[in-house]
């Protein structure tokens, strides 16, 4: 019968159900900066567009107070990243942002006063 080192359990690091996080830590230490914060920016865009219907399934997901706590987070971080990405990053990200922005503005019923929308606190008023 073999011993299991104490801080291990038999079927650990193998098993699918126990990540690797020495693994994970080790690939996400080689993830530059920018990367992540790309991606984070990008995640919360795809978020953001299918609570606001713009997917395929349209109104199904619908959803504008969460679409409003997305469109918010993503103006906060690209404000706050907008000195540590580039502007290769940064002015397609802010694009995709305006138009999240005036997709919220045409989905609300009673649309929000000029610098009151989601993200307006750090982008300023967006018009179309």
């Amino acid at each position: 019968m073999s011993e299991t080192p104490q801080n291990e359990s038999p079927d650990s690091a193998d098993s699918p159900e126990s990540p690797d996080f020495d693994a994970m830590t080790r690939d996400i230490a080689e993830v530059p900066a920018v990367e992540v914060i790309v991606t984070v920016a990008v995640n919360l865009m795809s978020a953001a567009a299918v609570k606001l219907g713009l997917t395929e399934e349209g109104d199904k997901y619908k959803d504008l107070d969460e679409a409003r706590k997305l469109v918010h987070a993503l103006a906060g971080l690209l404000d706050a990243g907008a000195t540590e990405v580039s502007s290769f990053h940064a002015a397609p990200l802010r694009d995709g942002l305006k138009s999240l922005q005036l997709a919220f503005r045409e989905a609300s019923l009673i649309p929000d006063e000029p610098g009151q929308g989601p993200g307006e606190k750090y982008t300023g008023p967006v018009f179309g």
